[in-house]
This record gives structure tokens, sequence and C-alpha cells, in this order.
């Protein structure tokens, strides 16, 4: 596969304007890049820092406005419906690519690739009707998880069914929509691993991540994961194998389950930068945002060697309920960086901003992201 490359002055195309873009267009700026995103909402995150080409990401016409200025574009949302990415990659590079994306979108495709390669996960099947959810629920049994085949992300567009009776329920919840069923995972620990592809092959890992989610949304991560060297180096093996089959390029995050047997299960693949790879940002010589960059403009990539254990916090929107939190704590405690995303409404849930936190060790990185965001909590 051959590379584009793309040289600083010219510029990069991101579909999205989210905080995930906005991080990758500040890491393009600072390397001299020129950014534009499409994004339905002017004000969005990444319009502060990049161009913005106002409009939906299922439109096409927006989609190739944003392509026709650019010199190759690349993503911060795998929810671009494939018919679109299609036609941005007739007009411009697109990397990752429109096929990498029609495989990871569609958790039925996805779940396909896992088992054509021979990758661990769980039991699954799919579900296109109630009688089939009916069928699939007495193959795999309860408690189970079905979700949507396409959207949804921090635990949207997915039902936990705890008995056989509960199918209706849920099968009308998500919209009688194609859906896939998964065996409930009792996991002793959740792990990802974020590494980035370029289009030689060279693959680049950072630290494997430990993750823990509250009601669906990442809490907090800590890397490297607190697991013996035998697990992380399964894990990267595993991220290795899928990110050689997809033939991605640019930064592939696998999520993984810990089984309490010590089996490692693909939960999930993310083809772009991931919540649980910000602490890459400030922890690492070369920060995901970055290597995103290096691998979709065709540059070497850079060092994941990382400076310091450490840990990062989700800040949600219930952290506003009454008003702009008191971040004076944060900012005084020299261990913490304080990332805040500029999105001007904040709700229950959503993600507003982060902090990273870098220390002797992990629990000692953990502890005092914790502390602080405890400290904002309660205020």
């Amino acid at each position: 596969m051959k590379a584009p490359f793309i040289a600083p002055g010219q510029t990069l195309g991101i579909l999205g304007g989210g905080q995930l873009g906005k991080m990758i267009a500040i890491e393009a700026r600072r390397m001299g890049y020129r950014v534009k995103v499409l994004d339905p909402d002017t004000a969005c995150p990444a319009s502060e820092v990049a161009e913005v080409v106002q409009g939906a990401w299922s439109d096409p016409t927006a989609a190739l406005e944003l392509a026709i200025g650019c010199d190759v574009v690349t993503l911060e949302t795998e929810h671009v419906p494939y018919a679109v990415l299609a036609e941005v990659e007739h007009l411009r590079p697109l990397r990752p690519s429109a096929q990498v994306l029609k495989t990871i979108q569609d958790r039925y495709n996805q779940r396909h690739f896992l088992h054509r390669h021979d990758l661990p996960q769980t039991r699954w099947a799919n579900v296109e009707s109630l009688g089939a959810l009916d069928t699939a629920l007495a193959q795999i049994g309860a408690p189970a998880i079905l979700k949507r085949r396409t959207g949804g992300y921090d635990g949207r567009a997915q039902v936990r069914i705890f008995a056989l009776d509960q199918a209706e329920a849920a099968w009308d919840a998500l919209g009688r929509s194609p859906c896939i069923l998964e065996a409930f995972v009792d996991f002793a620990a959740e792990l990802s691993v974020v590494l980035a592809r370029s289009a030689q092959g060279e693959i680049r890992f950072f630290a494997t991540a430990e993750n823990v989610h509250q009601n669906g949304i990442l809490h907090t991560t800590v890397a490297p994961a607190r697991f013996a060297p035998p697990i992380r180096a399964a894990a990267e093996d595993l991220a290795t194998r899928a990110a050689v089959a997809l033939e991605i390029v640019g930064v592939l995050t696998v999520e993984f389950f810990l089984t309490r047997d010590g089996r490692l299960l693909i939960n999930e693949m993310a083809p772009r930068v991931h919540n649980s790879g910000h602490v890459t940002l400030g922890a690492c010589v070369t920060s995901q945002f970055e290597q995103q960059l290096r691998a979709v403009c065709g540059l070497p990539l850079g060092s994941q060697h990382q400076h310091a254990p450490a840990a990062m916090v989700n800040l949600l929107g219930e952290l506003w309920s009454g008003g702009e939190p008191d971040f004076r704590a944060v900012l005084a405690e020299p261990r913490a960086h304080l990332h805040l995303y500029g999105k001007r409404v904040a709700h229950p849930g959503r993600k507003m901003g982060h902090i990273t936190v870098l220390a002797d060790d992990t629990d000692e990185a953990l502890a005092v992201a914790e502390r602080l965001h405890a400290q904002l909590a309660s205020r």
C-alpha cells in the first residue's frame, strides 16, 4: 500500500469536530498543517483550532466539500456512513479506508471479521426479528446484552436482558432494528490496546491500558495496566493480528475483557483515537493524536515511549450541574493536567473534559486522579 506523503503546510480534513477531532487538530496545527473539519455545529470543539465545513456526517455533499479542500482525510468517529466514506475516498486519500469502517461500524460485520481471523470473542448471534431474538436467547442464555448493529457508544443503543421474558421489551427498546445478542461476560478487568499502523505496515503500541467504566462510560484509565507482562503481551499480539488483517492505516483501539480464568476476549474495536488513549497526551513522547496524524500523512511513526505511569479520569456533564466547576484544586496539583473540550452545553453523561496525572506508579496516579474528581463532584 502506497501512502500519500502529506507535508506540513498541506491541509488535513477530519470527519467530525468533537473533542477527538480537536485534539488531532491541535497536534496538526503545532506541526504546521492546515485543518478543516466536517461537523453540524459551527461552534463544535474543533472550531477553536480548525475551519469548519458545516454539515451532517451523513451528508455526502458536505463531506465532498470538505474533501475537495483537503489533501488527505481522516475521522474522529466510526459512524460516518460507508456510502459517504466511499465517495470521499474516490476523491481524496482516506485513512483509515472506507473498507475498514465498513467492517467495524456494523457490529455484525465486526463479529464476523473476528470469527474469520480466529480472534477471541464472546458468544454472539445476529438478531433481525423478535423470533430470532428468542432463538438466540435460547442458545446463548441470560443474562445477555442486545446491541443495535450500528450506532451507539458509551453504553447507548444496548439493553441488558436478565431473563428470557424480557426479550420483547428489549427488542422494542432498540426500535426493532437489526441487532446482535452477546453473551454476558463476568470479567475481572477491562483492558485496551491503542496502536498505530503506517501504510508500510509498521506498528507502534502505547502501553496497554486498564479501564473502569461507570454506567457504560469510561471513568478511569491507568497505563501501564497493572497486570503481568504475559497478559499485556497477549493483548498486544491480538491487537496486532486485528490491525494487520484490517490493513488499517492510522490508530486502532482494541478493547478487551479479561475473564476471571485469565482469558482475553475482544469486546469492540474502534478505528480511531480513543478515550482510553488520552493518557498518551502528556505521558508519551508522541500522543495518539500526533501518531494518527503521522500515519495518515505518510510520516514516520513517532516514539511511543511513556515518561511515567499515568492515570486519566473523565469529567462528565454532571459536574456542571451547579454551574462551572471550581478547577483551582486541579490546577494546584503539580502532577495533574486539565483538558477541557470547550463544549457549550453540559448534560449528564456528556464528556466535557478529562484530567491526566503522572506519578511514580500507577496506583498513586489513579489515587490523585480520583481525589481530584471527588473534589470537583463535592462542590
